[in-house]
Formats: C-alpha cells, sequence, structure tokens
C-alpha cells in the first residue's frame, strides 16, 4: 500500500467519525480505524483513537472496546501503559457507580484508591476526594457520618504522609471540623488527629487552641484525657489539675475520670492529694462503676501500707453491694497480710526468739481476721442471701484455697469441710413462654447444692415420712 492510498484511506475514517461518532455501532468504527493504524505501524496514533474512543462512547458500549485495547498494548505497549489501560477501565466503572449513588462511600474508597495507585497524579487525587467530601449526608445523625468522616481522614492523610503539603492538610482539618454539627454530635477522633497534626509541626500553641474548642464545643472524654496527656509532658501540672476540674464538672458520675484524676496526683507524689480526690469520687451519689474506683482506691491504700484505712474502705463498699467478687477480695486481703508478714520475718536476720513469737502471734492475727470476713460472709449466703447457692458453693471453694495457703501450721481445712456443700444432680422444666400461659416444654438437668444444715433439715423429714407410712400401713391393715 502506498503513502498516497494510506493518506486516503485515513481521510475516510476521519470523515466518517465526524459523521457517525454518535451512532450505536460506533465503537466497531474506532476499533478498525484503530487497527488500520496499527497496520501502518502507527502505534501512537492508535493508542490516541482507543483513547478518545473510551472518554466518548457510553460504558454500555465499550466493553468490546476496551479488550480491544487492552490487547493492542500487550502487543505494543510496555508494562506501564498496559496499567494504564486497566486503571482507565476501573476508572470508567467507578465513575459510573458513584454517578448512580454518590452517598456509596464505599466507592469513593475504591475509587480514592486506584487514584492514588497511579503515579504523579496529585490533582487527579484531590479531585477525586473533593467530589467525595462533596456528599455531606443528608441527615445530622451519627451513624450515618461515621463513615463519611474516614474521608476527611484519608484526604488529611495523603496531603500531610503522601503530597507533603502542611497547608492544605492543615485546611482539610479546619473545614472538616467546620463541617460537624458539634451541637448534635461530634467524633473526639478527629480533634485528636488534628492536635497531633499540630503537635508534629511543632504547634503547641495550635494543639492547644483545636483541644480548648473541643472542650468548648463538644467535650469528650478521650479529649480531655489527650489534652491532660499533652499538657503532662510539658510539664504543666497546674494545667492538668485545671483540665481535671473541668473534666469532673462535666462528668461527675464518671468512675474512669476520678480514678485518672487520682492516678495523676499519686504519680506527682501528692498522696494527700490523691487521697482527697478518691475520697470526693466515692462520695459522690451517682457513679457509673463504682466498683472500680473502689478498687483503685483500695490498691493506692494498700500500696501506702494503710491496711486500716484499707479496711474501711471494704466495709463502705459492703455497705453499697455484698457481691461474691467483694467478699472474696476483702477475705484475699487479709489473708495477704500473712504472706508480708512471712516475707518481713525472712528480711530480720538478727531478730530474737521474743520477736519470732511476735511475728507468728501477728500471722495468726491476721489468719483470724481472714476466717472472720469468711464467717460474715458465709452467714449472709445462709440468711439475706440464701437463694445465692452457686455463689455459696463458689465462696467456700475460695475459702478453701486461702486456708490450704496458709500451710498445715496455720491452715484448717476442717473448717471449710464441715460447711462444703454436697452436689446434687436435679431436672428443672424449661419454660416455654405462649401468649395467654407459662407451660414447661422440656425438663433439663442442672446442678444443685445441699448444704449441711440443710440435709440435716432433709434426714428429718424424710424421718417424719417413714413415720408416717408406718401409721398409715398399721391403720389400713385393722
Amino acid at each position: 500500500m502506498t503513502n498516497k492510498q494510506i493518506n486516503r484511506e485515513r481521510s475516510v475514517y476521519e470523515r466518517a467519525v465526524e459523521k457517525l461518532s454518535e451512532e450505536e455501532e460506533a465503537d466497531k468504527l474506532f476499533v478498525a480505524f484503530a487497527e488500520f493504524e496499527e497496520r501502518c505501524k502507527e502505534t501512537e496514533r492508535a493508542r490516541c483513537i482507543y483513547e478518545y474512543a473510551l472518554n466518548h462512547i457510553p460504558k454500555g458500549r465499550a466493553e468490546e472496546l476496551y479488550k480491544k485495547f487492552t490487547a493492542f498494548e500487550k502487543r505494543c505497549g510496555g508494562g506501564e501503559e498496559i496499567g494504564e489501560v486497566i486503571a482507565a477501565k476501573k476508572r470508567f466503572e467507578y465513575e459510573d457507580e458513584v454517578r448512580k449513588n454518590p452517598m456509596s462511600y464505599d466507592a469513593w474508597f475504591d475509587y480514592i484508591r486506584l487514584e492514588e495507585s497511579v503515579k504523579d497524579n496529585k490533582e487527579r487525587v484531590r479531585e477525586v476526594y473533593e467530589r467525595a467530601i462533596a456528599n455531606v449526608p443528608p441527615a445530622d445523625e451519627k451513624r450515618y457520618w461515621a463513615r463519611y468522616l474516614y474521608l476527611w481522614i484519608k484526604y488529611a492523610l495523603y496531603e500531610e504522609l503522601e503530597a507533603r503539603d502542611m497547608e492544605r492538610t492543615r485546611e482539610v482539618y479546619r473545614r472538616c471540623l467546620m463541617l460537624i454539627p458539634h451541637k448534635r454530635f461530634s467524633f473526639g477522633k478527629i480533634w485528636i488527629m488534628a492536635a497531633n497534626f499540630e503537635l508534629r509541626q511543632m504547634n503547641l500553641t495550635g494543639a492547644r487552641k483545636i483541644l480548648g474548642n473541643a472542650i468548648g464545643m463538644a467535650p469528650k472524654g478521650k479529649v480531655f484525657v489527650k489534652y491532660i496527656e499533652m499538657e503532662m509532658r510539658m510539664g504543666n501540672l497546674d494545667r492538668c489539675r485545671k483540665l481535671y476540674n473541668r473534666y469532673l464538672e462535666w462528668a461527675p458520675g464518671s468512675s474512669f475520670a476520678w480514678k485518672k484524676y487520682a492516678e495523676f496526683e499519686e504519680h506527682v507524689c501528692q498522696t494527700e492529694r490523691a487521697r482527697a480526690v478518691f475520697e470526693l469520687g466515692i462520695g459522690q451519689k451517682v457513679l457509673d462503676v463504682p466498683e472500680d474506683l473502689f478498687k483503685a482506691y483500695i490498691e493506692f491504700e494498700t500500696s501506702q501500707g494503710e491496711y486500716e484505712r484499707v479496711r474501711a474502705l471494704y466495709e463502705r463498699l459492703l455497705e453499697r453491694t455484698q457481691h461474691l467478687r467483694v467478699w472474696i477480695r476483702f477475705a484475699q486481703f487479709e489473708a495477704s497480710l500473712v504472706s508480708k508478714e512471712e516475707e518481713e520475718e525472712e528480711e530480720e536476720e538478727e531478730e530474737g526468739k521474743e520477736e519470732d513469737e511476735d511475728c507468728i502471734q501477728q500471722k495468726k492475727l491476721c489468719v483470724a481476721r481472714a476466717r472472720r470476713v469468711f464467717e460474715r460472709a458465709l452467714e449472709y449466703f445462709r440468711t439475706i442471701g440464701a437463694n445465692l447457692r452457686e455463689e455459696r458453693a463458689m465462696f467456700l471453694e475460695g475459702w478453701l484455697k486461702i486456708e490450704k495457703s496458709f500451710g498445715s501450721e496455720l491452715g484448717d481445712v476442717s473448717l471449710v469441710q464441715a460447711k462444703w456443700a454436697k452436689k446434687l444432680k436435679k431436672r428443672r422444666p424449661i419454660i416455654k413462654i405462649v401468649p395467654v400461659r407459662l407451660e414447661a416444654a422440656a425438663y433439663e438437668e442442672c446442678i444443685d447444692h445441699m448444704f449441711p444444715e440443710e440435709a440435716q433439715s432433709h434426714t428429718t423429714n424424710l424421718k417424719m415420712l417413714e413415720v408416717a407410712y408406718k401409721w398409715k400401713k398399721q391403720k389400713t391393715a385393722e
């Protein structure tokens, strides 16, 4: 084929594209035109034709065109060209998906990942991010915003870590914080991330301003913790105390806040301040988890060696709840003092016989105190908590372990064995709820416990039944 013939045929294809590019079968025309250029060794011309066609033909009619383009790149292009073809195809699919449903944030995430995988594509990536974040959730409800917020977070991290544009990163955080309806709900995560960014830029004032705005507009526990942690690292103890006071004004019933404040004072060696904070905390009328605060207070006093204070705290806790774990911990505390006495005895290398006898007396006193706690708890489970049979059995198991830990000299397992429960297998009905009444649908096996005082009563009842049976038999014989 001569050059003149090639130019004539190319001219015909160009006129056909101008006239028929909007027709339904235009994709076949573009493919034929591109294959003609490929036969003429005009690879770049063929590539331009494929790209033009893909940008102008709707997705529904472009599937065959994509296959032809991919095959062309495999024949004539390198690895990068093939990657661009695949990316272009994926881009076409994502464009169609986000056009149909702009609120599909998962589709936007996939689209963004695709653009980020392409080299030297910053402007295109930013364009997709801007289009994605423009789709604000229609309702001011937090559950709708949670997924959307991660678009902003991903955008900010891209600008900071990939694009290395700190001003744009700061602007992304600012726009995001302005968009969130903080009067309805807020996200502590985004406040903290913005503050951490400013800290990475050595902008302490900016970080304080962000966290201060967070506390003023939408206070959250994690924001307080972050702000206090930052000031603690800077050594600003007075600022930390002011922030803890603000924290407790906002959440006076938070056991976590009281505990963290007391731990802060203990950390800076302010024992009396820590004790005062604990006292204020457990004195609150309403606490979300009072057991946690009591536990922290008890551990604090134990570490200080204030054992009488610990006992008083356990008594105050038992006034609030007589849970099995409280009783066991109280008894374990008293039992732990025995081992501490033994450690002190080992450390005293030059003590005489009189001191040894004092140590033995102290250990016996600790054992007696632990047993008193167990006896009190057992009395509670025997009377007020009579229905807590499983808990009573578990409590006796705990008592037995502690008696064994005392050793043969101080321990007495017979005290527990005399109160030990006998396990019984019983059948109980599985209650089925029907609209009008309750009825037993089936039976299941369960383990019950019979305690010594119940065993005696059970034996007496059996004897009475036996006597009654003999009397009835005798009457029948007469």
